[in-house]
């Protein structure tokens, strides 16, 4: 189950580690879309998580988030790590046992989670967010997924924002985790835990809260008690205008990422149209019964996105937030 090349090195965590030379039971886990292998192993009557990357490019590195998943772990926001080696790109931590998480609990729980995270000491810098999306617009137009005309209205409207939103406040950008959906955030009974540290780096804070957001914010009053419970204070007219700015960006980011990495480009205009409506599919990816492993998922999701994305740049709301966020640029 383990590949060959690695298993020598596998077996050297062990013993480190554990001072045995083979796990009990091994299962390999293939929920999620890391491109690591995931393995559930017993040793001794305890289960642990065994990561093994099996990338040798840069984006691999696991360099780049070891660091952040070790801080996190110090403050109980990741599982208590066995053992950690950049070298031979394997890691070893507790097995945190599923157990269901109600929509309610997560609202309270998520954004004291956040908040926790976001004042861990600074993580490396690694990209810059908004500079990253500017990589995946040639991808996506390249695909023609849309008529031209469509395109470019979209990405005016988005230059437009950027060219108003504070991208480079520094003051906002904090330890983040980025990629904070319901299959990296396991819930004990008790707490959550944040697993899946690939994407971890230095990022402006409201995009996390704009990833949490998507599954457990429905209405107005969930906006302002998440935000309250974040901020340990009621949100002012900035921090509103920023958050929903930031989710406007990304509705676009995940449009536009999901379909220019699909494995079977295809225009827009012969995609059936979604079948669940926004809320009901962030329900279904909170509990399981959708995965965005699949490429009709992909687009779906895709679609709802932009849907979101053209209905809140056309509320009465957008200007006068980009407004606000404009004058503290």
């Amino acid at each position: 189950m383990i590949p060959v090349e690695k298993q020598a090195l596998v077996k050297k965590a062990l013993q480190t580690a554990f001072n045995v030379d083979d796990f009990d039971h091994i299962e390999q886990l293939t929920k999620g879309l890391s491109s690591a292998l995931i393995f559930k192993i017993t040793i001794k009557e305890k289960p642990y998580l065994l990561r093994v990357v099996m990338r040798t490019d840069a984006i691999g590195d696991p360099s780049y988030y070891y660091g952040c998943m070790k801080q996190a772990a110090e403050k109980n926001l990741a599982p208590a790590i066995h053992y950690m080696s950049i070298e031979d790109r394997i890691s070893v931590t507790d097995f945190i046992i599923e157990k269901p998480f109600s929509i309610e609990e997560a609202k309270v729980q998520l954004p004291k989670l956040l908040q926790t995270l976001h004042s861990l000491p600074n993580f490396p810098f690694r990209m810059n967010y908004f500079e990253a999306m500017e990589r995946f617009i040639p991808m996506f137009n390249a695909g023609k997924f849309l008529p031209e005309n469509e395109a470019g209205e979209l990405f005016e409207i988005y230059r437009r924002i950027i060219s108003k939103y504070p991208i480079n406040d520094v003051e906002n950008w904090v330890s983040c985790h980025n990629d904070s959906k319901p299959e990296n955030i396991i819930f004990d009974g008790q707490k959550p835990w944040f697993v899946d540290w690939e994407a971890a780096f230095l990022n402006d804070r409201y995009l996390d809260l704009a990833v949490v957001a998507n599954f457990i914010v429905m209405n107005e009053k969930d906006e302002e008690d998440y935000l309250k419970t974040y901020f340990n204070q009621p949100a002012d007219d900035y921090q509103r205008a920023r958050f929903f700015i930031m989710q406007i960006i990304l509705h676009l980011n995940y449009f536009v990422v999901l379909l220019a990495f699909t494995k079977d480009p295809q225009p827009l205009s012969i995609t059936p149209m979604p079948t669940h409506n926004f809320r009901e599919f962030h329900n279904g990816m909170w509990n399981g019964a959708i995965s965005l492993a699949n490429n009709e998922s992909k687009r779906e999701y895709a679609l709802l996105h932009l849907e979101h994305f053209r209905s809140k740049t056309r509320s009465p709301g957008f200007e006068e937030a980009l407004k606000i966020i404009s004058k503290r640029k």
